[in-house]
């Protein structure tokens, strides 16, 4: 008899630019709420947002999801891949920080430290993004994200002029 996993809070981040974008949102919260192992409990308000990286490329919308989830990191990955492709998205040919249909990032796991080839947690670069972390302190501001602080101290020491709510 297989023992039963605890539920532990994860934290996703959801962003894209191409194509009908809210659509590309709803889809994948529907789809993280009929998955087997994973709660919604919660969704940031919406951000309009400047492209990052590569800066030649309509502006993104961005948010972040919190979920209560049985599935170990690698296996919410896997979830979360999945739903990027039934969205459309095909990373085999993109470009690094370019445009695309769905991207949905998983940010950290109830404090997880885990580092492989495939994931890293929490996201090695989440605290220097303000289209992350403006989202995510919607939701949890106190949150620790491990030696680089809590959200909302996070988000308040970045640039947020790019980062538009919208209602």
């Amino acid at each position: 008899m297989q023992a039963e996993r605890t539920a532990r809070r994860a934290w996703v981040g959801l962003g894209g630019n191409l194509g009908d974008v809210d659509a590309a949102f709803a889809s994948a919260i529907a789809g993280l709420r009929a998955a087997p192992g994973i709660e919604v409990i919660a969704v940031s308000r919406r951000y309009r947002t400047a492209a990052w990286g590569v800066t030649d490329q309509p502006p993104f919308l961005n948010a972040v999801v919190a979920l209560d989830t049985t599935l170990e990191p690698v296996e919410l990955l896997d979830a979360l891949l999945a739903l990027e492709r039934a969205a459309g998205r095909d990373r085999s040919g993109e470009t690094r920080w370019g445009p695309r249909p769905l991207d949905l990032d998983l940010l950290a796991v109830d404090g997880m430290v885990f580092d492989t080839p495939r994931l890293v947690l929490p996201h090695p670069r989440a605290h220097e993004r303000a289209f992350v972390i403006v989202p995510w302190a919607d939701l949890a501001p106190d949150l620790e994200l491990g030696r680089h602080g809590r959200l909302d101290a996070l988000r308040d020491a970045l640039d947020r002029s790019g980062v538009e709510a919208i209602p």
